[in-house]
């Protein structure tokens, strides 16, 4: 383990001490472990989902739930929400399953109207590092001097240029686009259901990512056409409607609520993954990918 490994891994041994609250006494009582970290978590460690950035994509197979990220892409996050309150993505449907890449969905046909939102809008590939809550993971990327997450999302930043971005993360949503980097605006969507294309990484406007329903995503029957987008109209799943969480009366909610990524919790989480206890490894990696970080959600006890 490198040095950095030594210190993060005595540190966090302190913290899931204290985060236990005297369910772990010590720091070798129980392996750091994620179960044993999330055991230990408090309260404050996690966090409600904002209604006014949050979508419930409801279809026959299930609910998906995204959470938007306004503070990276505000004027797609605000193209995206004036979509669905006016209703443009319901009826329309999935037309892409390409196997270890992404679904997406959007109009196949080309004939839904926009009424209120825009089709296009300037991209918002990256945005300023300085002033944005980080928390750093230990190690190197391979596409980014630094990764950690932000508010929930994994994301990169180089502070040579004083730029930030999201990543291409497992259950990443996207914009779709042509080749001009301003020709998406929210009126096709993506979710990365493969490994961790990071190539994307600065080239395609990321608005937020899946929050649940992944399982029902990542199983969508494979488009056969050319990257994977359906050839017929009837091999397409069609969408019933895309709702506003605050739109949503009480009982038609999901509860649920977002391990924070700013608490000495989630410190320990990361050591977690990057050296697992678990008695099945038997070679301590030392190293995490910022794609490899589960940021969990749960039903509020």
């Amino acid at each position: 383990m490198r040095r950095t490994g030594l210190a993060t891994a005595a540190l966090c041994g302190a913290l899931i001490s204290s985060v236990a609250g005297g369910a772990l006494a010590a720091a070798d009582a129980k392996p750091l472990t994620v179960s044993n970290v999330l055991a230990a978590s408090k309260p404050g460690d996690w966090r409600p989902l904002d209604p006014q950035r949050t979508l419930y994509l409801d279809f026959d197979a299930g609910r998906v739930i995204i959470e938007l990220a306004p503070d990276f892409a505000p004027r797609h996050v605000a193209n995206i929400l004036a979509l669905v309150r006016e209703h443009y993505f319901d009826g329309l449907a999935f037309m892409r399953s390409q196997d270890n890449y992404v679904v997406q969905w959007g109009d196949a046909d080309g004939k839904r109207a926009i009424r209120t939102a825009k089709k296009t809008l300037p991209a918002e590939f990256t945005r300023p590092a300085r002033d944005l809550a980080f928390t750093r993971l230990p190690d190197t990327d391979t596409f980014a001097p630094q990764v950690g997450f932000s508010n929930g999302f994994a994301a990169a930043r180089d502070p040579a240029t004083n730029t930030a971005w999201l990543t291409h993360c497992y259950g990443a949503v996207g914009a779709g686009r042509d080749n001009d980097a301003d020709s998406g605006g929210g009126t096709e969507l993506y979710v990365v259901i493969g490994h961790s294309p990071r190539h994307l990484d600065r080239n395609v406007t990321l608005v937020g990512r899946v929050i649940k329903g992944m399982e029902i995503l990542s199983t969508l029957r494979r488009g056969t056409g050319a990257l994977g987008f359906y050839e017929k109209p009837e091999e397409r799943t069609p969408i019933r409607t895309i709702r506003v969480l605050a739109d949503i009366p009480e009982a038609e909610r999901t509860p649920l609520e977002i391990l924070r990524t700013d608490t000495p919790t989630f410190n320990a989480l990361v050591e977690a993954r990057r050296n697992r206890a678990d008695e099945w490894f038997k070679y301590k990696a030392g190293h995490v990918d910022v794609c490899n970080v589960p940021v969990m959600s749960r039903t509020p006890p």
